[in-house]
């Protein structure tokens, strides 16, 4: 697939996904032809559709699809998932409310399950993860550059610039452990710095905003509550990283991941 076909497809999922979510955004997908392009072309599909997810707001089933893949199984199953604090959690296909932080995700607990392959999982909530902050980043930013405050604008104040400017470049970094990761140590590498990534976008989003990021009638407040829970799925990133650093002690040595 060259880079005009990447694009389109990009925009044919943007479009799809600004128009539904959940239940009906899975249908979607299915019908677009989600389950071969993931089968086929997992290392495309996989960054575009779940960046997608978080820039959009839109939610779907896929990382259930995602692991599945990676197991060798059918897609349109209900998978348990690892959650953290050692619970576990399944996310159902349909549009039932979640009883986690995020009531639109339909998350549900479950008893302990057996864990399967969960690096790719953990790669896709990486990228959603990252579009989160992305989209938590534009969101403040606008505000910045609207506001005016004291006769200025809410952008010129030192102060607002570095958390801006601090967010992009934890997201950029984030994204870079994205692209490399191609272990399963890569893979809980990358989960453990996208979530930190979009928390740190979270923190310094709404104290960009200040209260109208509290709001109902403003995005940010879903898009913190979106990170929280895909941070805690498959491992949060201070979870992650303590599981990293025990592997490493374990090894006796820490592996090249990126050959520059």
């Amino acid at each position: 697939m060259d880079a005009a076909e990447r694009h389109l497809l990009a925009e044919t999922l943007r479009k799809t996904m600004t128009a539904a979510s959940g239940q009906a955004l899975d249908a979607a997908l299915a019908g677009l032809g989600w389950a071969e392009l993931l089968a086929e072309q997992p290392d495309i599909a996989v960054p575009i559709a779940f960046r997608l997810l978080g820039e959009t707001g839109a939610h779907a089933p896929l990382l259930n699809d995602v692991l599945l893949s990676a197991a060798g199984r059918p897609a349109g199953g209900t998978p348990p998932l690892p959650f953290t604090g050692g619970s576990w959690v399944v996310w159902e296909r349909d549009d039932a409310a979640g009883t986690t932080l995020d009531a639109e995700l339909p998350l549900h607990t479950v008893p302990a399950g057996t864990p399967g392959p969960l690096a790719a999982g953990r790669v896709a909530l990486g990228w959603w993860l990252l579009g989160t902050g992305r989209a938590m980043l534009t969101l403040a930013r606008q505000h910045a550059v609207d506001r005016v405050q004291f006769g200025r604008p809410l952008a010129s104040f030192q102060a607002v610039r570095h958390r801006l400017a601090e967010t992009l470049v934890a997201l950029d970094g984030a994204e870079a452990t994205l692209v490399a990761a191609e272990d399963e140590l890569g893979a809980l590498l990358a989960k453990a710095a996208a979530g930190k990534a979009a928390l740190t976008a979270a923190r310094h989003c709404q104290q960009v905003l200040g209260g109208i990021g509290f709001t109902a009638e403003h995005d940010l407040h879903r898009h913190v509550r979106r990170a929280m829970v895909l941070d805690g799925l498959l491992g949060s990133a201070r979870e992650l990283t303590r599981e990293a650093g025990a592997l490493l002690r374990a090894g006796g040595s820490a592996p090249r991941l990126v050959h520059l």
